[in-house]
């Protein structure tokens, strides 16, 4: 370990992995190292089922219904991919695909009055959809249409709609959409947790329900992707990546000290020896001074022997309950997998419920998605602090990516991961760098 790095990488989560990976396969030399015996740190799935209890504190262990401890793989974070989202585009562009399975998720609901309906994403599926009356449903299909064509480089697609300054609450005015409608365009198509983006610019929602609908196209049941065996596939794979190209890792290897002179880091000191280094990147966990308090976040992953009701027993599925709908600030989330993922025993779900935490009874929050998974097995609640870096590192060279947030999928991730990328070399981030280099000495042959 007394050696010089020019990368060391604190932490396996998803997002120090991906940049490792990416930084290996540029060619720099990376030591990663992660306090834990396990890969990836909060966004790990935990096996057995037997390990999840514990965690919890629930000494009791789980019962025989159960069925056995390693059929499971618990995510300890729910998120789906976006079929043409970000995360999909660094996988095949680094071909860690071939170290996964995924499959799609069977479908996308969100909650109106109670009850809970299929999100309409096609014209065919707007039309037939009991989320809104017929002359709604028109002026729904008008605006579907508009988004499909609006193309930010060719001003003959924006009907009078300035992408850089009309607000989104102005697009809506225009095809004179109702409140419902409104909500879960926001909500379940761009994806937003809270309002503000209504009197934002409608570039950036538009480019979301694009996303959306191109994601929604490539499979067809939903937008959204799940690895076989779970989330923690994903760190594990990225890992495999930066070995590849020359990465060493240290799994249970205390973090003893950052060594920093005249303000830069140097070097990382465990168990008495000390590695060197030019540039580090780590989790919040690591560098608890350098980081501030964004928030909280409660998951509750809930085990049920039954599909969720009225979803036309998906295994698997996402249910988003707009903020709107249940006198909130910010929206609720419900994450479905089950054993067809082999994540959980012969005939049981997983669903995970989550939100940001807005008062001080945060399991109250989150009731109207519980009603909405009933009966629940056994349920096991997390409430965690959201982190974020205090400074942009470009001084230390210390950079600390951010906590995982409420979202459903990995867009925010990957936004982080493009952003360290970019403070780290000092330039873009372009899905390019990421290929695998043609020939390489540690290329794999051909599976």
């Amino acid at each position: 370990m007394d050696e010089e790095y020019d990368v060391i990488v604190l932490g396996t989560g998803l997002t120090e992995c991906i940049l490792s990976g990416i930084m290996s396969v540029n060619g720099k030399k990376v030591l990663h190292m992660d306090r834990n015996p396990y890969y990836g740190g909060e966004s790990s799935s935990i096996t057995p089922l037997e390990e999840l209890y514990k965690r919890f504190q629930l000494l009791e262990g789980p019962p025989e219904s159960m069925g056995r401890g390693r059929d499971w793989n618990v995510d300890l974070i729910p998120k789906f991919l976006m079929a043409n989202g970000q995360l999909v585009k660094m996988l095949l562009y680094t071909e860690v695909t071939r170290y996964l399975d995924f499959k799609v998720v069977e479908g996308s609901f969100v909650y109106k009055g109670g009850k809970i309906y299929k999100v309409p994403s096609t014209e065919t599926e707007a039309l037939a959809s009991n989320l809104m009356g017929m002359f709604e449903k028109r002026r729904f299909r008008k605006f579907l249409v508009f988004v499909a064509n609006f193309d930010e480089n060719d001003p003959k697609t924006f009907e009078g709609v300035d992408p850089q300054t009309t607000s989104m609450r102005d697009v809506y005015r225009k095809f004179d959409l109702g409140q419902d409608v409104i909500d879960f365009t926001g909500h379940a198509l761009a994806l937003y947790r809270t309002d503000d983006y209504l009197d934002q610019p409608c570039l950036e929602t538009i480019n979301r329900i694009k996303l959306y609908s191109e994601s929604l196209a490539r499979y067809g049941k939903s937008p959204y992707l799940y690895p076989l065996y779970g989330l923690g596939e994903l760190p594990q794979g990225f890992a495999r990546l930066s070995a590849i190209y020359g990465g060493t890792y240290m799994l249970n290897k205390p973090v003893d000290d950052i060594i920093m002179e005249n303000g830069k880091v140097v070097g990382v000191k465990s168990e008495g020896e000390v590695a060197r280094c030019k540039q580090l990147i780590c989790d919040p966990s690591y560098i608890p001074d350098r980081v501030r308090k964004a928030g909280q976040v409660i998951r509750i992953i809930c085990i049920l022997s039954h599909p969720i009701k009225n979803t036309n027993d998906a295994n698997s599925c996402q249910i988003i309950i707009p903020q709107n709908q249940v006198n909130r600030k910010s929206d609720i989330y419900v994450c479905m997998i089950s054993y067809a993922h082999n994540v959980a025993a012969q005939g049981k779900y997983i669903a995970i419920a989550s939100t940001t935490v807005e008062t001080t009874d945060p399991e109250k929050e989150v009731e109207p998605a519980l009603e909405l998974l009933e009966p629940i097995d056994q349920k096991f609640v997390a409430i965690s602090d959201l982190y974020e870096p205090i400074d942009d590192g470009c001084e230390s060279q210390v950079f600390c990516s951010c906590s995982y947030d409420a979202t459903t999928h990995f867009e925010t991730t990957c936004n982080d991961i493009k952003d360290i990328y970019k403070r780290m070399a000092g330039m873009a981030f372009d899905f390019e760098n990421m290929k695998r280099k043609q020939n390489d000495v540690f290329g794999e042959a051909e599976q």
